[in-house]
C-alpha cells in the first residue's frame, strides 16, 4: 500500500525542528499577546463591546488587523502592521526614486539588506505614531475617562505616558522579532504571514461564540457564515491560482565549430492575483488613516474643527455606503497599481532579452515589455474586482441579513486571503523541502 507523504514531514528531522520551532514561536506569540498594556482601565475596554461610536466602528476594523489584541489593548496591540506598511511604502517609492531603483537591481542581495534595514528603521515611528492614534480612539469611548491612567504629555503624566507608548512600540518590534525568527530557523520567508495567520485564526472560536449567541437566529446566520465561509475559500483558491501562461521561445545556442544547441519553447506564468492580500491592507490603512488624524480634533474648541473631525470620523470608519463604496474603489486601484509596481520592478522584457528569450512576434527588450504589461493589465481586472467585493463581502452581508458587518462572518474577509494565502505558502514551502529529500509525491493532489 502507497503511504502517503504527509508521514515524511514528520520522518524527516530537518523538517519536523522547523515546524516545532515555528509552533513554539506562535505560542510564544499568542501568550504575549494576552498581556495588557500597563495602567490600562479595563472600564474602557468593557465599553467597547457596546460602543456606537464612530472611534469604537474604527478600532473594530483595526482590531481585525491586530488579530484581536487591540480590544484587550495588549502591548502587541498594533501587530506587524508598522513594519508591513512601511515595507509597502518602500516598495512604491522604488519607481519614483532611481537611486533606490538602481541599488535594487544593481545588486539584488545587498538591496534586500538596505531594504530591511531601512524597512525597520521607518516602522519605529510609524509604530509611535499608530500607538497615539490608537490610545486616542479609546479615550473617545468613554467622555471624560482615558484608557491609560494618568495620560498626558505635560507635567507628571509625560513619564508615564511616554512609557505606555514606548511598551507598545516595544511590543511591535518583539512581533517583528518573533516573525524573523520564524522566517530564518523556522518555515522560511512565512514568518509575519504566520504571526498575522496566528491572530486571524485565534478569533474563530470567539466568533463562533458571538453568532450561538445571537438569541433565536443564531442557527441560519451561522449556516449561512459557514457556507459563505466555503464558497470564499474556493473562490479565493481557484482565483489565486490563476494563470495565464505566455509563449516564449529560445533559439538555438552554436557549440564551438561542430554543433548546434537546439532552441525550444517554454512559457511564462502571469497571474490573476499576483500581490495577494498587499491592496486590502494599504487600502484599509490609507483609509483609516483619516479618521486616526481626526480623531486628535473631535474635541477642539474651534466648532468647525471639531465638526469637520467628527465627520471625517464618521464617514471613515465603517459606518455607512461611503465607506463601502470608497473602500472598494480604494481596493481596485491599490491592485492595479501595486501590479503595476512589481512588474516594473521584475523588467520581464529586459531579463528575457538576455537569457535570450523571446515573445513569438515581438521585438526583445521594451516591446515585450510593454506587450506583457498588457496583458497583466487585463488578466488583472478580474482579480481586482474579485478583491473588491471580497474586501466588502462584510457589508453586503450585514445589509442583507440586517445584522452588524463583522457579525456576519467566521473570519474577516482580508483574514481569509491572509490565511488561504499563507496555508499555500506554507504547502507549497513543504512539498519543495520533501523535493529536495527525494520525495516526489505531491501534498495535495
Amino acid at each position: 500500500m502507497k503511504r502517503s507523504p504527509w508521514r515524511y514531514i514528520w520522518k524527516s528531522e530537518g523538517i519536523r525542528n522547523r515546524l516545532l520551532l515555528t509552533l513554539g514561536i506562535l505560542v510564544i506569540y499568542r501568550l504575549i499577546a494576552n498581556i495588557p498594556v500597563p495602567g490600562f482601565n479595563a472600564q474602557v475596554i468593557a465599553a467597547l463591546n457596546t460602543s456606537r461610536t464612530a472611534a469604537g466602528d474604527l478600532i473594530s476594523i483595526l482590531n481585525v488587523l491586530s488579530g484581536g489584541t487591540l480590544s484587550s489593548f495588549s502591548i502587541l496591540a498594533m501587530g506587524v502592521y508598522p513594519y508591513i506598511t512601511a515595507s509597502i511604502i518602500l516598495q512604491l517609492l522604488g519607481p519614483i526614486i532611481p537611486s533606490i531603483q538602481d541599488k535594487l537591481k544593481n545588486d539584488p542581495k545587498e538591496g534586500r539588506k538596505w531594504m530591511e534595514k531601512w524597512t525597520m528603521y521607518l516602522s519605529i515611528p510609524l509604530a509611535f505614531l499608530s500607538a497615539i492614534g490608537q490610545i486616542g480612539l479609546f479615550n473617545q469611548i468613554l467622555p471624560g475617562i482615558t484608557v491609560l491612567k494618568n495620560y498626558g504629555w505635560s507635567g507628571s503624566n509625560l513619564l508615564p505616558t511616554l512609557a505606555n507608548v514606548l511598551t507598545m512600540i516595544a511590543g511591535t518590534m518583539i512581533a517583528i522579532w518573533l516573525g524573523q525568527i520564524i522566517s530564518e530557523y523556522g518555515i522560511q520567508q512565512q514568518g509575519l504571514s504566520l504571526i498575522i495567520f496566528s491572530g486571524i485564526v485565534s478569533q474563530l472560536p470567539a466568533n463562533v461564540v458571538r453568532i450561538l449567541s445571537d438569541g433565536s437566529s443564531w442557527w441560519y446566520i451561522l449556516l449561512i457564515s459557514i457556507i459563505i465561509f466555503l464558497v470564499s475559500i474556493f473562490a479565493i483558491v481557484y482565483l489565486q491560482q490563476g494563470t495565464r501562461y505566455v509563449k516564449l521561445m529560445i533559439p538555438g545556442q552554436r557549440l564551438g565549430y561542430r554543433g548546434v544547441k537546439s532552441g525550444g519553447s517554454t512559457t511564462l506564468p502571469l497571474r490573476v492575483n499576483s500581490v495577494g492580500m498587499i491592496p486590502l491592507i494599504f487600502a484599509q490603512s490609507l483609509i483609516t488613516f483619516p479618521a486616526l488624524i481626526a480623531s486628535f480634533f473631535v474635541n477642539s474648541s474651534t466648532p468647525w474643527v471639531a465638526n469637520t473631525a467628527n465627520w471625517i470620523q464618521t464617514h471613515f470608519s465603517g459606518g455607512g455606503a461611503f465607506y463601502v463604496i470608497l473602500y472598494f474603489i480604494l481596493v481596485v486601484a491599490f491592485t492595479f497599481f501595486y501590479t503595476s509596481v512589481t512588474f516594473m520592478n521584475n523588467d520581464y522584457g529586459e531579463n528575457l532579452k538576455k537569457q535570450g528569450a523571446v515573445v513569438p512576434g515581438r521585438a526583445a527588450g521594451t516591446d515585450t515589455q510593454n506587450y506583457l504589461a498588457k496583458i497583466q493589465d487585463r488578466i488583472t481586472l478580474p482579480g481586482a474586482v474579485f478583491l473588491g467585493l471580497i474586501a466588502i463581502l462584510p457589508y453586503i452581508l450585514g445589509a442583507i441579513l440586517r445584522t452588524n458587518a463583522n457579525s456576519t462572518m467566521l473570519l474577516s474577509s482580508s483574514g481569509l486571503l491572509i490565511v488561504v494565502g499563507c496555508v499555500r505558502d506554507i504547502i507549497d514551502y513543504l512539498e519543495s523541502e520533501l523535493n529536495q529529500r527525494g520525495y516526489e509525491e505531491k501534498l495535495i493532489r
